[in-house]
C-alpha cells in the first residue's frame, strides 16, 4: 500500500497546482465571463462571441481539472484512513492512487502549454520520403498511429486530403485533429520519422530504412486575425477520387488552391499549394482550403517569432523543426526520440497510438524554452 509520505507528496502537489494555476483568480474570471455570455446582446457580434466562448471553455477546463484532482485527493485520503482501520483493501488504495497520479501528470503537463497556439486544434500532414512503396507504406503506418492517438485522446479527426501510394500505402495525407490543446501536444511530432525494418516488399528480406516527414500547424479559427490577399489566390478544380461504381464523383468537387506568398521578413517568394477533397461540395472544400491556408500563414508567423526568440536567448536549446526526430527500429524492439533520448521497447504500443511518453518528454525538456 502507498505510504503516508506518498500521500503528503500529492497534497503538496495539489497546493502547488493551486498556486501556479492561480485557481482563485481563475474562478473569479470564470464567473465574470459566464455573466458576459448571459447578456441578451451577446451573440449580436458572432465573431467576438465565439472568441469569448473559447476563452470560457479554456478557463473552465483549468478550474474543473483542478477541482477534479482535489476531489480525488480527498477521496484517496478517506480511503487511506479506511484501509488503516481495515475497512478498505490495500489494493483499492493503490488503484485509487494510480488513477490520481495520472490526473496530476495530465494537468501538470497541460500547464506547460502556454503559447498562444498551444490551445488550438491542428493540421497534421504526412509526406512519404524517397523509396517508393516502402516509404509510402511507412507513411500510412504513421497515419494510422496518429489516428489511433487521436481516438484514444477523445479528439475528432478528419482527413482533408489523401493521395494513395502507387502499390501500397500513401504518398501524402492531410488530417485535421480537433480537441483540447491538440496543437500543443502534437507539435512535438514535427520533423522526419525514420523506420528500420525487414521490408515485406523486399524479396531478399533485407533490412530497409525509410523516411517520412510530419508537419504540424495550428488550425486557426475566425478569432485569429490572418491577412490573406485574394488577388494572390488561383483555383484549380478536379474530380475527387472514389471507390468506384456509384461512389465515383462525376463532378469537379476537389479544389487545389495556389497562393503566391512573399515572406514579409526575407522577401522570398514561393507558391503555397493546398488540395482539399474532404466533401462532395466544391464550396465546402474551397472554404476548408482557405482555412488551411490561413493556418499555414499563421504558423509561418509563429516560426518567425520562435526564431527571433531563439536569437535573443542563445543559451536555450534550439528546436530544429525539419530535422530527424525519431527512429523506429522494429527488429531491435526500440523507438527512440533523438531530441530527448526518451525511448521505449513497446513498438506495437507506439504504432497503436501510445505517444504520450514521447510528448511528455518533449514538453518537459522544451516546454520552458518556448514560454
Amino acid at each position: 500500500m502507498i505510504t503516508i509520505e506518498q500521500l503528503k507528496d500529492l497534497q503538496n502537489r495539489a497546493d502547488a497546482l493551486n498556486r501556479y494555476l492561480d485557481i482563485e483568480n481563475k474562478q473569479i474570471e470564470l464567473h465574470e465571463v459566464e455573466l458576459r455570455t448571459q447578456d441578451p446582446a451577446f451573440w449580436e457580434n458572432q465573431k467576438e462571441a465565439e472568441k469569448v466562448m473559447k476563452q470560457l471553455r479554456e478557463i473552465r477546463s483549468w478550474v474543473e481539472g483542478y477541482k477534479s484532482v482535489r476531489s480525488s485527493l480527498e477521496d484517496l485520503e478517506v480511503l487511506f484512513d479506511f484501509a488503516k482501520m481495515g475497512e478498505a483493501s490495500e489494493d483499492e488504495v493503490d488503484a485509487s492512487y494510480s488513477v490520481l497520479l495520472e490526473e496530476f501528470e495530465k494537468i501538470e503537463l497541460k500547464n506547460m502549454l502556454r503559447q498562444e497556439a498551444d490551445s488550438m486544434d491542428c493540421v497534421l500532414k504526412i509526406n512519404s520520403g524517397a523509396g517508393g512503396t516502402e516509404s509510402q507504406d511507412w507513411a500510412s503506418m504513421l497515419m494510422r498511429m496518429y489516428m489511433r492517438w487521436a481516438e484514444k485522446s477523445g479528439y475528432k479527426m478528419t482527413i482533408s486530403n489523401l493521395q494513395e501510394g502507387d502499390e501500397a500505402g500513401i504518398k501524402t495525407v492531410t488530417m485535421q485533429i480537433e480537441g483540447d490543446s491538440a496543437y500543443g501536444y502534437l507539435k512535438s511530432e514535427n520533423g522526419v520519422h525514420r523506420l528500420v525494418r525487414v521490408s515485406p516488399y523486399n524479396a531478399q528480406g533485407k533490412r530497409m530504412t525509410s523516411f517520412a516527414s510530419v508537419f504540424v500547424t495550428p488550425l486557426v479559427d475566425d478569432s485569429i486575425e490572418v491577412v490573406v490577399n485574394p488577388s494572390l489566390i488561383t483555383w484549380d478544380l478536379f474530380r475527387s477520387g472514389g471507390a468506384g461504381g456509384q461512389n465515383v464523383n462525376k463532378v469537379e468537387t476537389g479544389v487545389r488552391l495556389r497562393y503566391q506568398y512573399t515572406d514579409p521578413y526575407t522577401g522570398e517568394q514561393e507558391e503555397i499549394l493546398i488540395e482539399n477533397t474532404e466533401t462532395r461540395s466544391q464550396q465546402d472544400n474551397r472554404e476548408n482550403a482557405l482555412r488551411l491556408l490561413r493556418s499555414q500563414l499563421y504558423d509561418r508567423e509563429l516560426q518567425h517569432r520562435m526564431e527571433a526568440q531563439a536569437k535573443l536567448e542563445a543559451g536555450k536549446k534550439k528546436i530544429e523543426w525539419g530535422s530527424q526526430i525519431r527512429s523506429y527500429v522494429f527488429d531491435d524492439r526500440r523507438v527512440k526520440d533523438h531530441r530527448t533520448n526518451y525511448q521505449t521497447s513497446d513498438v506495437n504500443g507506439v504504432m497503436d497510438g501510445d505517444l504520450d511518453g514521447f510528448i511528455k518528454a518533449y514538453l518537459m525538456e522544451f516546454g520552458g524554452a518556448e514560454s
